[in-house]
């Protein structure tokens, strides 16, 4: 999941450089939508923010097939083997002392049907009924908490969302959590429920996923919310799993993609952290400081997202890409079930820092997150003063770039050029991977699998450091090459 800010508007833009690429050319449009979107925009003035349903500058939006075919055999074997690689490292973790190795071989070397049969996690209603009751207070604290509204990005056809998205995210996983903690101090609730329980709820959550997956598909095909923002391929699988509906919605305010992504998952990662302590203190009669650091890296890296999920509608996610498998089961399944394994790990095999390593640890990962944030302040500070503003005791440094859209519209970029973005085009990522590095470091070294979402992140941060480029490339042509030439590094200064 993706979480670095994109701060620019579609008209008068001023941004520093990877997501300021909301108003570059349409790519991959199918060719009758890009005819009608081409009349529209011909017979259509110039529009500003305040036209609802107005024809604005093109986007690069969705993601771009170069080959039908293998865009169907990715998209089959993602859906195929994504739910396949969560279950194997569950049963790693519960069965193989947390070693992929040894799973792997345990696997080949006998009856495949029969050790699926032996290993895999078993099916519960209870458990089922629970997850479900699960995702409907989420949705249900998503409706009717109080709480600032946020607008999203205008949309490839023009819509900008005029009633806005709800961002309560921060009450709801406040809520969610002093809710739980209560109930477990009142002996309602075993601490430890979401641990003992795991098997059966990652299978309820692979469930809701396929079905939120399928629901999604043919919702776009037959009620959208608006016609004009679909994105159909010849390909079906491509399109289950990318999706072809830009924002789902019931009415016009409950958006299906901005609730799965930033709800269900993100709000249970902490108390998925809790209850793994809990069942490591209640199976070992202690708590390990691992543990405990890998959830507090887990829960800044949570708070600050739903402290500034306003930021989060303008986003990659939100922006640019469609809702269907990729978001909907990625949200509900691959992010509770992968980005927690440094706790599940630890609550079963238990790993006791000398207290030296467990402060360079906690405090490296702070201070990823620090740089993170830092970064994206001086982002932020450049778009609200123009560029007249100080980055680091000095002025800020910008170059101006003009660009045209297709509807010829002339339009300014404001791209820093110091302080941490003097040093890197895409210096929030390494923020981001160094935070991600102390979460996994937790573990020791003993096996890979807890350090799975660091190498995860790093192969995922690095695909969008290439989409960015390519998008920037598109949008300021050779004038992206000045830029590239006064900052040379794309992530790490002197490395990459």
């Amino acid at each position: 999941m993706q979480h670095t800010r994109g701060l620019t508007t579609v008209v008068s833009t001023v941004s520093s450089n990877e997501f300021d690429t909301e108003d570059a050319f349409i790519r991959n449009l199918n060719p009758i939508h890009y005819s009608k979107r081409a009349q529209q925009i011909n017979n259509n003035p110039r529009p500003t923010l305040k036209q609802p349903g107005a024809i604005t500058p093109p986007v690069i939006w969705g993601r771009n097939i170069h080959s039908t075919l293998v865009a169907s055999l990715f998209s089959i074997g993602v859906v195929s083997l994504a739910p396949c690689l969560v279950v194997f490292f569950w049963i790693a973790l519960d069965w193989f002392e947390g070693s992929l190795l040894h799973t792997g071989l345990s696997f080949l070397s006998n009856d495949k049907l029969a050790w699926v049969a032996l290993y895999s996690p078993q099916f519960h209603l209870p458990d089922f009924v629970a997850y479900v009751a699960w995702f409907l207070f989420q949705a249900g604290l998503y409706t009717y908490l109080p709480g600032p509204l946020g607008t999203g990005q205008l949309t490839p056809a023009g819509y900008q969302l005029q009633v806005p998205s709800y961002t309560n995210g921060f009450s709801a996983w406040l809520i969610t959590n002093v809710l739980f903690v209560s109930l477990c101090i009142l002996d309602v609730l075993d601490p430890a429920i979401i641990a003992k329980h795991w098997s059966g709820l990652l299978l309820s959550a692979n469930i809701m996923g396929f079905l939120l997956s399928f629901f999604a598909y043919f919702k776009a095909h037959f009620f959208p919310t608006h016609r004009s923002d679909l994105k159909l391929s010849s390909s079906h699988a491509y399109d289950f799993y990318m999706g072809i509906e830009f924002n789902p919605r019931f009415g016009s305010t409950w958006d299906f993609k901005l609730f799965t992504n930033g709800r269900p998952g993100i709000v249970a990662w902490t108390l998925i952290d809790l209850s793994f302590i809990a069942w490591q203190y209640q199976t070992h009669g202690y708590v390990s400081n691992s543990i405990v650091i890998a959830t507090i890296l887990h829960a800044i890296y949570v708070i600050d997202f739903f402290v500034n999920e306003d930021w989060y509608l303008r986003t990659l996610d939100i922006a640019h890409d469609h809702f269907g498998y990729y978001l909907a089961w990625g949200s509900l399944v691959w992010l509770p079930s992968m980005y927690t394994l440094q706790t599940q790990y630890l609550a079963r095999y238990p790993m006791d820092l000398s207290w030296p390593v467990a402060a360079a640890i906690l405090g490296v990962g702070v201070a990823g997150y620090i740089i993170f944030r830092s970064v994206n302040w001086q982002k932020d500070v450049v778009r609200r003063t123009n560029g007249e503003c100080l980055i680091w005791g000095k002025k800020a440094e910008v170059l101006v770039f003009d660009y045209v859209t297709q509807d010829g519209g002339k339009h300014k970029s404001l791209l820093l050029c110091s302080g941490w973005w003097g040093l890197s085009r895409h210096a929030n990522y390494l923020g981001d991977l160094i935070l991600s590095y102390s979460m996994c470091a937790t573990c020791g070294l003993k096996h890979i699998l807890p350090w799975f979402y660091a190498i995860f992140m790093t192969i995922l941060l690095l695909h969008r450091c290439h989409r960015d480029e390519q998008r920037c490339a598109v949008k300021y042509g050779q004038q992206w090459e000045k830029y590239v030439a006064r900052v040379p590094w794309k992530l790490l200064p002197g490395v990459y």
